[in-house]
């Protein structure tokens, strides 16, 4: 398999140069893919497929009121960064969610930022995931948001913005763990002559970072994985990681709040105390005593146990203030105002359609731009103007006049490509990196992160529930 015949022109390919020569980072790769032949390729591919079929390695989509399970879609070429670029983007992830988490706890905590004019008060007040509930909680650490999902594209020049901050219940890092294992599988030469650094050691993280926030360090923290149930899309997940933590995967129904203001889990044995709670639930339907009272989702008392320190949530209720399209187009004056320093990582420039004159400029050109809803996630209400129909254009203007607040807008990213298994063949298709980021005692960034994409010829929505897919994600360590 060779690249004479790999297009390279329109956009900035991950693993090819103009030249069509394998970038340096890419090399070994492209080496070893060489001496495989088509069917030995073919032979490959299959082998991961059944194995994704017998793992259940599985994610649900929602469709005419009925929930679909599908085997995850797996791309075997593998998306490949240099150790030296990325440490870069490691050290500007970092700084995003330190600088979110001190926000987060401002807004919660004498809203500083608000009075000295840099945030604006009338965003703040209609925000929808602003809880007052939290308002005078500082959680362990101030840290509010512990599992961040970043959403990270390169542009046609080989920027690397940062696309949006997933802070409220982030889904994706066992797709990653799991692509992983699938390569190592599939491929064991290549991790013995590539320095490929490793994603094993994100659950051990992940439980530290948990166990952190128990109210009884002196004891082994007992961990919960609240998950909506069978039916939700990220339930592999759910179940995956409480496997791999050694917690206890329950839902709403398993726990109670005890009259200690303790939180319990029901067992055969009687009741067990539970330190932390890592909720795979909105706030919404966390505990029908506080948000919606006909959730039979969460957990009665919750938020009493929780705002008496008798247990630990992650992410802590009311984080989802940051996690908000428009409140995104404010984190490079957050960096400066918490950190002051200038942001590692730019963001995509971006239009509120709150400001007259950006709204203005906004409906004129939505034949240009890309058009977002402040809170939906998973690709939904996006409108990519450029592929969009004039009657779809048409929709999207009258949403953003009657609910300027909820909108958004940036321009039409080229972006990135890697080569992608089509057939026989090699074909660019566009990609997205979402890195996890953990933080309580401590700050941790996974080594590469879950690559999404978008597996409909040039198509730009690398989303699962929009017909994309995953590739592993490696990040090499250059030789000497």
């Amino acid at each position: 398999m060779n690249l004479d015949q790999y297009p390279v022109a329109g956009a900035y390919d991950e693993l090819v140069g103009s030249d069509r020569k394998p970038r340096p980072a890419a090399t070994a790769l492209f080496d070893y893919l060489a001496r495989l032949s088509p069917a030995e390729l073919n032979e490959r591919r299959a082998a991961v497929d059944a194995a994704i079929m017998t793992m259940g390695i599985t994610f649900t989509i929602y469709s005419d009121g009925a929930n679909i399970d599908r085997a995850w879609p797996f791309d075997i070429i593998p998306r490949i960064m240099a150790r030296d670029e990325w440490r870069l983007v490691e050290t500007g992830l970092k700084q995003r969610l330190s600088a979110l988490n001190l926000f987060i706890n401002d807004l919660y905590n004498g809203q500083a930022i608000v009075k000295d004019g840099i945030f604006p008060s009338e965003l703040l007040g209609s925000s929808r995931n602003f809880r007052p509930q939290c308002v005078g909680q500082t959680p362990p650490f101030g840290v509010w948001a512990h599992i961040c999902g970043t959403d990270l594209v390169r542009d046609r020049d080989g920027t690397i913005y940062v696309l949006e901050d997933n802070l409220r219940v982030p889904s994706g890092v066992s797709y990653m763990l799991e692509n992983r294992m699938l390569m190592k599988r599939l491929f064991p030469e290549l991790f013995k002559v590539c320095d490929i650094l490793p994603v094993d050691d994100y659950t051990t993280r992940l439980h530290d970072t948990l166990a952190a926030l128990s109210p009884r360090q002196n004891e082994r923290p007992v961990i919960a994985v609240l998950t909506p149930g069978i039916y939700n899309s990220a339930y592999f997940e759910h179940s995956y990681l409480a496997q791999q933590m050694g917690a206890e995967l329950v839902e709403g129904s398993d726990l109670v709040v005890g009259p200690d203001e303790c939180v319990y889990m029901k067992n055969i044995e009687g009741l067990r105390r539970v330190d932390v709670i890592y909720r795979r639930v909105d706030d919404d339907f966390l505990d029908p005593e506080v948000f919606r009272p006909d959730s039979a989702l969460g957990v009665p008392g919750l938020m009493r146990a929780w705002r008496r320190g008798n247990v630990g949530i992650a992410n802590a209720p009311g984080a989802g203030v940051a996690d908000d399209k428009v409140v995104y187009t404010y984190v490079p004056k957050i960096i400066r105002y918490y950190l002051d320093q200038d942001p590692i990582l730019p963001n995509v420039p971006s239009y509120l359609c709150m400001n007259a004159d950006e709204r203005e400029f906004v409906l004129a050109n939505l034949d240009k731009l890309v058009v977002k809803p402040a809170n939906e996630s998973g690709g939904y209400g996006m409108m990519i103007g450029p592929r969009a129909s004039a009657e779809e254009r048409e929709r999207c203007r009258q949403q953003v006049c009657a609910d300027p607040r909820n909108y958004m807008a940036q321009p039409t990213l080229m972006l990135s490509t890697a080569p992608t298994l089509v057939g026989n063949d090699l074909a660019p298709r566009h990609l997205d990196l979402r890195p996890f980021v953990l933080q309580s005692e401590h700050l941790f960034v996974t080594m590469g992160g879950l690559t999404r994409v978008a597996l409909r010829e040039g198509s730009l929505v690398v989303n699962s529930s929009q017909g994309g897919g995953s590739k592993d994600t490696w990040i090499v360590e250059a030789r000497g």
